[in-house]
Order: C-alpha cells, then structure tokens, then sequence
C-alpha cells in the first residue's frame, strides 16, 4: 500500500516528464460468455465514479501500445484485439469532474497544485477491446477502488463523458465485427454453427438467419468442418467446425465483408 501511495504522488507531481499531459487512452473493454455480452469498468478513486479504464499516454510509446498496455494490466491478457473508433475532444468534456484539492488532499494525503499538469483538458482517444470474461481477471490500478463487468444494456452513470464513448464503441464494434473475425479468442476451439451464430447475434444485437450466415463464413473458408460430432443424446449430433487459422490471421489483418 505504501509503495502505491509513493507511485501515486510520484504520478501527481513528476508524471508530466513520462507522459503526454494532455492526452489519453479510454478502453471499452467488452467481455463475452455463455451469449451474454458485458463492459468492464472501474470505479476511480478521486471521482468516485465508474468509468472506462484508461490513462495517459507514455511519452515513449504510441497509441495502440498505451491501449494494449491499458488493457492488459487491467485484464491480465496479452494481445487482445484492440480498435482505434474514435477521438474525444469537446471543450469541458471533463467538466462533470470538479476536483476539489482540499478533497483530494484529504483522500490521499497529497496536495495537488492548481498548476498541476492534470488539471487541464485533455483528447482522449477511444479504443475497444473483446476478451472472454472467464479469461480475464479483472485487477485495480492505483487510480481504482473497484473493478466490475456490468451488462452493456444496463450500465450505471459513468463519470466525464464515459457514457457516450461506451455507447459510440459498441455502435463501432457492431460496424467492425462483420469485417473482422473476432471469435476466435472468445468460442471453444471447437464450437456448432448454433454457437457461432449465438455469438455473432448477441455481438451484433441483430437476429440473423439460421443456414444464410454459417454457410457464409464456410463459403470465405473463415470456418471449416471437423470430423467431431457434438454429443446431445438421441437427438442428429451437431457437427463440430474450427477456424481456419490462415484465413482467420488474413482477414483479421485485411478485413473481409461478412455481409
């Protein structure tokens, strides 16, 4: 705890020599499981708010690294497909955030300058991220109090202006995901055509139709068939099918349409 406190005022007082003072990174980090899709955020220390995870941006590196460092000392997973959306800059989009310095003193035992290089305005770049909630463990910074997934259709008032980039990230990962694969870190190895197009509806938020959609990504060679029947009693088995790893790595590279 102690060295926390010490890393936090090193943050407070000398951060603007390691990072970029007026910009920032914020993740919508949406995680899938058993069809049901959620966001994880974190309840920050000082505003006592929820919001997306995020920081600022290290003098060292560039965007995509500061998400993907972002995301993983938050989710503990490396190499997560991470999508740049959009950037946030409108003047006083921090403005529901007062940070009164008597109660930041008080919280944290620093005092923070009105000079401070925190205090002014910054761009914040967003970015989302999809992982398998079983997978991700979840772990608070020294800026955090709590950390929790909440589902993306019942989300709490997030501070600053959390609500309209978690709402503008889902829009652009529904935009993305049929150009994209992004099922592969978050299905079984192995999974039916019923779970693939589960999956793809409860990312899209749309219905699609039973045969149209599986038989489309057979046909790009996304997905193919494995000699594996899923087991369910008396009932026609299943067939099991994989991804096509090759084809997967292209298109997650290139893009296709799936539509």
């Amino acid at each position: 705890q102690m060295g926390n406190l010490d890393k936090f005022q090193h943050f407070i007082e000398k951060g603007f020599l390691e990072y970029r003072p007026n910009l920032t990174v914020d993740c919508s980090i949406f995680g899938y499981h058993n069809g049901e899709l959620k966001l994880l955020l974190v309840k920050n220390k000082i505003v006592t708010k929820w919001c997306l995870p995020g920081g600022y941006v290290r003098k060292d590196e560039n965007l995509d690294q500061a998400a993907a460092r972002v995301t993983s000392e938050l989710t503990g997973i490396e190499n997560l497909f991470l999508k740049q959306y959009k950037a946030f800059g409108d003047p006083g989009r921090t403005s529901n955030i007062n940070l009164d310095p008597e109660k930041f003193f008080e919280l944290t035992g620093i005092r923070i300058n009105k000079n401070s290089w925190l205090l002014g305005e910054t761009v914040s770049i967003g970015f989302y991220a999809i992982t398998d909630i079983v997978k991700a463990n979840p772990t608070i910074d020294i800026f955090s109090i709590e950390c929790a997934w909440f589902s993306v259709n019942k989300l709490p008032r997030l501070g600053f202006d959390h609500n309209q980039m978690a709402k503008e990230a889902l829009n652009a990962m529904h935009r993305h995901l049929y150009h994209f694969p992004v099922g592969k870190s978050l299905l079984p190895e192995k999974f039916t055509l019923k779970d693939i197009k589960l999956f793809y509806e409860v990312m899209s938020g749309k219905e699609l139709h039973a045969s149209n959609f599986p038989n489309k990504l057979i046909s790009l060679g996304l997905i193919k068939k494995t000699k594996e029947k899923k087991s369910i009693g008396a009932h026609r088995s299943p067939t099991y099918y994989k991804f096509d790893e090759v084809v997967y790595n292209k298109a997650l590279k290139e893009g296709l349409v799936l539509v």
